[in-house]
Formats: C-alpha cells, sequence, structure tokens
C-alpha cells in the first residue's frame, strides 16, 4: 500500500499517544461557563446579551464582527451573569460572557439533550445547495478545529477568481500526544463521512480525500468502511511523519501541488478542513446545532484521557489532582504554554499536556553549523538564518529570506542538537515581518 507524504523535511518524535485508544467521555454540564468573544482568527465576535439575560442552551450570545469571525453559542441555560473580562491561558484580557445556570436549567438541558432529534430528514439535506448550506455553517459558528479556528465559511467561499476543485480533510493528528480526531473518526465514522459530503456539496466540488496517518489502523478501518458507497470520495493512507496535518505539506501529499509563497491554499484547488470540523458540520446542519462543545486529550504522561467538553468550562476542573510543572495546551510540537488553567475551554482547544517529560528544554548550547534544521524544514527555508535575522532584528532581509511562510512547526528547533529555540525567534520575526507587510500594502491603498 503506497503511503502519501510530502517531498521534503519533516521529523519523527515519539508519539506518545497514550489516550488512543481511550474511549471519548462526555462530561457532564457544566454549571458555570465563561465565553471569551475571540475564539477563532479573525474579528471577536461582539456579545448581543447583557447581565440578567436569560438564555437557553444554543442561543447565540455573541454575533460575529465580520465577514472573517464566527459567532458563539452557550452550551448551558441560564442567566448571563455579567459582561466582563477574563484571562487568557498567557494571561492576557479578553472580552467574554458569564453565564450561570440553576437545578431549573439543568433539567430543561438534559431533557433537550435526551429528545436530540435531526431536523432535516433526507429529502430536506437532498434540496440544501451549497450556500444553503455555508449559511447553516456560519450561523452555528464552526471553525477549524485542528487548532487554527479559521472560520469554516470563510473557507468555503472562495475569492473571486478561485475554484476549488477537491476538499481534502484532515485527518493524520501528526501531532504528539493528541488523539482525540482519531477516536472521534473510530466513533463517529458515518457521521463525519456525512459532514465530509455536505462540504463538498457546500465546496461545489465532486472530489474529496480524507487523509488519514497510517498509525491509526482502526481509524482507517472505520471512515473507509462508511465512505465505501460514497462517490468520489476516497480514504488516503498518509506515511506518519511531522508535521504531515500542516495544511500545505498534506495538500502536497494528497494532489502533488504547491501552495505559491504568499498564496492562498485555494490556488492549488483545494480546500482543507479538520475531520473534527467535518463532525461539527453534520452536527450543524443535520441536527441544527451549534458548535458548543469539542472533543480534547487530556495527558499527564501517566494517563491519557478523550473528553467531550462544552465551551466555556474552565480547564482547571479538567484536571484536578494531577501534578505537573508546566501546562501546554495543545500538543508538544506547535503548543502554547500557559500560565494557567483558570481559565475557559474554547473552540481551538485541542489537548491539555501536562507530561513532565515536556516541561523543561534542554540547555541551549552553541549553533554547531551542521544544518539539521535546513533538513528538517518542510518549507525549504533555512531556520538558522531567520532565526539569527530576528535576533538581530533584520527584518528586511528576514522578509527576503521568506520568514512569512515559516508554519511554526517545530521542526527545526525539535531537531537541533544545540536545544536553540528555533522556532522561537522565527516565531518573532514572522509576527513582525507580516506587520509591515500589512502596513506597507494599507499604505499603497490610500
Amino acid at each position: 500500500m503506497k503511503l502519501h507524504t510530502f517531498k521534503i523535511g519533516g521529523v519523527h518524535p515519539a508519539e506518545n499517544k497514550i489516550a488512543a485508544g481511550k474511549p471519548i467521555e462526555t462530561l457532564p454540564l457544566p454549571t458555570e461557563v465563561v465565553l471569551p468573544v475571540a475564539q477563532h482568527i479573525g474579528a471577536p465576535a461582539k456579545p448581543i446579551v447583557k447581565k440578567g439575560d436569560k438564555v437557553k442552551r444554543g442561543d447565540r450570545v455573541a454575533e460575529a464582527g465580520g465577514f472573517v469571525s464566527a459567532p458563539i453559542h452557550t452550551p448551558i441555560s441560564g442567566t448571563v451573569m455579567k459582561v466582563d473580562v477574563c484571562k487568557t491561558p498567557q494571561g492576557l484580557p479578553v472580552e467574554a460572557i458569564y453565564i450561570k445556570s440553576d437545578e431549573a436549567d439543568r433539567e430543561a438541558d438534559a431533557a433537550a439533550i435526551k429528545a436530540a432529534a435531526p431536523v432535516r430528514g433526507e429529502a430536506e439535506l437532498a434540496a440544501l445547495d451549497g450556500k444553503a448550506i455555508i449559511d447553516l455553517i456560519k450561523e452555528a459558528g464552526i471553525v477549524g478545529l485542528g487548532g487554527a479556528t479559521f472560520p469554516t465559511h470563510v473557507k468555503l467561499s472562495p475569492p473571486p477568481g478561485s475554484k476549488a476543485e477537491v476538499v481534502i480533510i484532515n485527518a493524520a493528528e501528526c501531532e504528539p500526544c493528541l488523539s482525540c480526531d482519531d477516536m472521534l473518526m473510530r466513533e463517529h465514522a458515518p457521521e463525519i463521512v456525512k459532514g465530509v459530503q455536505l462540504l463538498m456539496r457546500a465546496a461545489g466540488v465532486d472530489r474529496g480525500v480524507i487523509a488519514i496517518e497510517n498509525n491509526k489502523p482502526e481509524a482507517i478501518a472505520a471512515i473507509t468502511d462508511a465512505a465505501a458507497s460514497v462517490p468520489g470520495l476516497e480514504v488516503m493512507p498518509m506515511q506518519v511523519k511531522y508535521p504531515q496535518g500542516g495544511e500545505k505539506q498534506l495538500i502536497e501529499a494528497v494532489i502533488g501541488k504547491e501552495v505559491p509563497s504568499g498564496g492562498l491554499p485555494i490556488a492549488t484547488g483545494a480546500i482543507v478542513q479538520n475531520v473534527a470540523t467535518a463532525y461539527a458540520v453534520y452536527r450543524a446542519v443535520v441536527y441544527g446545532e451549534p458548535l458548543m462543545d469539542r472533543v480534547l486529550t487530556v495527558h499527564d504522561g501517566n494517563t491519557g484521557r478523550n473528553l467531550r467538553v462544552s465551551l466555556g468550562t474552565i480547564l482547571a476542573t479538567l484536571v484536578e489532582g494531577v501534578e505537573y510543572e508546566k501546562i501546554i495546551l495543545g500538543g508538544p510540537m506547535m503548543g502554547r504554554t500557559a500560565s494557567t488553567l483558570q481559565t475557559p475551554m474554547i473552540k481551538g482547544t485541542s489537548g491539555i499536556l501536562l507530561d513532565k517529560r515536556y516541561a523543561h528544554r534542554r540547555p541551549t548550547e552553541n549553533c554547531i553549523r551542521c544544518g539539521a534544521c535546513v533538513e528538517a524544514c518542510p518549507m525549504g527555508l533555512e531556520p538558522f538564518l531567520l532565526s539569527t535575522l530576528s535576533r538581530l532584528k533584520e527584518w528586511e532581509e528576514a522578509e527576503e529570506q521568506k520568514i512569512a511562510n515559516c508554519i511554526e512547526c517545530g521542526s527545526c528547533s525539535y531537531i537541533c542538537p544545540a536545544s536553540r529555540p528555533l522556532v522561537d525567534y522565527v516565531r518573532l520575526g514572522k509576527s513582525t515581518v507580516m506587520g509591515i507587510m500589512r502596513a506597507r500594502a494599507a499604505a499603497a491603498k490610500k
């Protein structure tokens, strides 16, 4: 069996997927939620409720703040306690909506969940055109659940002159320690496949590819069985290599095309969506259910769990009694260090990593000019050079060296024998350079 992959770079970190095979546990609804309005790439949502308002599970509590934005819905019925600020995992303030339920609210929610049923039958689903599906996705507040949180309706609405030819479902889950997508595929393969079909219709394409790394044989089998009778839909096993799930790397591996430097993925004719996003699309279109929860992996080094958690749940409640030295939200390669777990679960939270093996960095030594970072870079960049340019604030040269093309995968830092924080410097330089580029573009329009 041929295993597909991208051509250059990549690394093979230890997988450490100790939660693989652990069934998804659906946690009880919380009695209180804190819903930040910035849970996606783009403009923050705008609160449409105020203190004292009564809300029901599934109600919209914040509307999209622009085209590249997404609304927020409450996962619990209750009373709006306040619209105030909360702290992000990094300690920064962000506007948020605080909601608290009482016993009657919880009884009503339990009854609603028990009575949940499809709101659209097969005939009604078949009658939906692409625009109608996109509108339903937009109203449901669905964003990319692989971590990037780009609003899904925007990806499905390419700019004029662009045309989609294939929808690629990112089910690689190449990040070590995470297994939430794996278990979602094992347990909900038919629903995911129906969600992919809806995404294909929304994009106006006849071809879909579900790309899964080959270390997930049970998921591959489940999805292959569910997709067997779907015209134009292919399940593609992928080589186990990081960052196989990078959007640009996945496109190259699946259709053999490269995203142009500075260009959008749609330039290749591909629209990439995460497998959990496909499941959320199914729930939104078939059940009329907005995005109110998601599955994430909790990994502490000794045990691992896959949990379905309501948005707005305080993360500390998910790891009570666990001892840890460092908090990483996401996986060890691209996850971000958090200063606290007294912060709410949001749409992009794919994992909580508390494994002590990832708590400390190795001592940094001088660069030995080995070139390992260049060989590992999946974008064909020179991380040692970009890191140095960023450290020296040589922004013009950094731009010329294509620092904006970095996908921040961390392969360079992982492979560096001198343990240099290459991706940290490159990330800083990329952010600064892209800010300069945006300012230049804005000035040119005046």
